[in-house]
């Protein structure tokens, strides 16, 4: 039986607007997780009075979390539809969790913006839409959830699909390609199929619409990506770097650099869940190994590429921010870390270039002296070490970062230009 192609898929949204709810509905619909399993979660959750949280508690396992009734962790789950098997990258509403859902929307191949009928877009909706925005994620599914605490009423259906639908239309979204599907994952309205609870819905459930979602392009005809996530000295064979494959393919025999530190090789082995490999495609989690390549010669943060094609490493870069939250304001000479793929850099704010409206991406204002929480802005950086990073318009996987200081995710952006060492 071949494989059926891959999606990674985000469920975004406001807190309690139900996304666990949801993606343990699908779970369930699909046969991902065993009726019996359900019921025992049902039993305990109605034990602690929290009945309604049963399906959530199948992406929930962890403990803390089932008191907290709040989702922490990214919980990577499989299910399956008839055209794709999905992995759910299911990403916490909660404000400290925002460096989650930038890493786990970054792997998002489409999402499902969850937004609750009674409650309407909120403040996380909005984040979320543009986070996915900036992050790129380019195919979106809306349910508007819990349509039984709203009567199944289509007036407010309609309601709330016009608020989302400008949402989407600042950050660039077309609303009228996007379904909007009213659900219930308490109840199991238009999840598997469509509910006699919304007659007047006539569009396709969720995984009708996930099914009706565009196969994503491999990125196997860029330049060979692998941002090393560890590097293991292993007897008799050496160091062995491992990671996954962004961009491009990778083959036995081939010469590879390691940037930044120049280091370059021949690639001996390729190794995937033990196996060895005559080549590896993006996607691919695997360790290599690089004829002359040493314990000193590649660390964490590090990418591997071809030597003809090595990747850029940044004496500068500039990139386009958007301001999730900050206690004052940021001007020049601010040093934060910067996350790109596996890499922490510190990078200094060598200029504000452009202060952008974050909803229509249009320039505010040239050179403002500083910026704050909410604001878009297109500014250089100066990475304190050597850094890779690529222009997200060349290697979009390698294009996009976190910005952290203080324990909290201050910004996420992408890269657009690179000045190189």
């Amino acid at each position: 039986m071949a494989e059926k192609p891959h999606m990674n898929l985000a469920v975004i949204g406001h807190i309690d607007h139900g996304k666990s709810t949801l993606v343990g509905r699908l779970m369930f619909e699909t046969g991902a997780v065993p009726a019996h399993l359900i019921e025992k979660y049902k039993a305990e959750a109605k034990e602690k009075g929290k009945e309604s949280f049963a399906f959530a508690w199948v992406m929930d396992t962890l403990k803390e979390e089932r008191e907290r009734g709040i989702t922490i962790d990214i919980a990577h789950k499989r299910f399956d539809t008839a055209k794709y098997y999905f992995t759910v990258v299911d990403c916490p509403g909660h404000r400290d969790f925002v460096k989650n859902m930038i890493t786990g929307a970054s792997q998002a191949d489409a999402a499902i913006l969850v937004v609750a009928a009674p409650d309407g877009v909120m403040d996380q909706t909005k984040e979320h839409v543009f986070l996915s925005r900036t992050l790129g994620i380019n195919q979106l599914i809306i349910a508007i959830n819990k349509m039984d605490a709203a009567d199944y009423s289509e007036e407010r259906y309609n309601t709330v699909k016009a608020e989302v639908s400008a949402l989407l239309g600042l950050v660039g979204f077309k609303a009228s390609e996007i379904p909007f599907i009213p659900t219930s994952a308490f109840v199991g309205d238009n999840i598997s199929k469509s509910s006699e609870n919304t007659p007047w819905y006539k569009g396709p459930c969720i995984l009708e619409a996930l099914d009706l979602l565009k196969e994503p392009e491999k990125p196997d005809k860029l330049p060979l990506r692998i941002p090393v996530q560890d590097a293991y000295t292993i007897s008799g064979i050496g160091t062995v770097p491992v990671g996954r494959v962004e961009t491009g393919v990778m083959k036995k025999g081939e010469t590879v650099t390691f940037m930044p530190s120049g280091a370059t090789g021949e690639v001996k082995s390729i190794e995937m869940h033990h196996e060895e490999q005559a080549q590896a495609v993006p996607g691919d989690n695997i360790g290599w190994n690089v004829r002359g390549i040493g314990k000193n010669d590649v660390r964490r943060g590090d990418v591997c590429g071809p030597a003809s094609k090595p990747p850029s490493v940044a004496d500068e870069f500039t990139g386009q921010i958007v301001v999730l939250q900050h206690p004052s304001a940021i001007t020049v000479g601010y040093t934060p870390v910067f996350h790109c793929h596996t890499a922490q850099t510190a990078g200094t704010f060598m200029s504000l270039d452009k202060k952008l409206d974050p909803k229509s991406g249009e320039v505010k204002e040239e050179n403002p002296t500083y910026i704050k929480a909410g604001d878009a802005a297109i500014i250089t950086v100066k990475p304190t070490r050597p850094m890779v990073i690529e222009p997200v318009k060349e290697i979009p996987q390698l294009g996009r970062f976190a910005v952290r200081d203080m324990g909290m995710t201050i910004a996420a952006g992408m890269c657009m230009s690179v000045k190189q060492k």
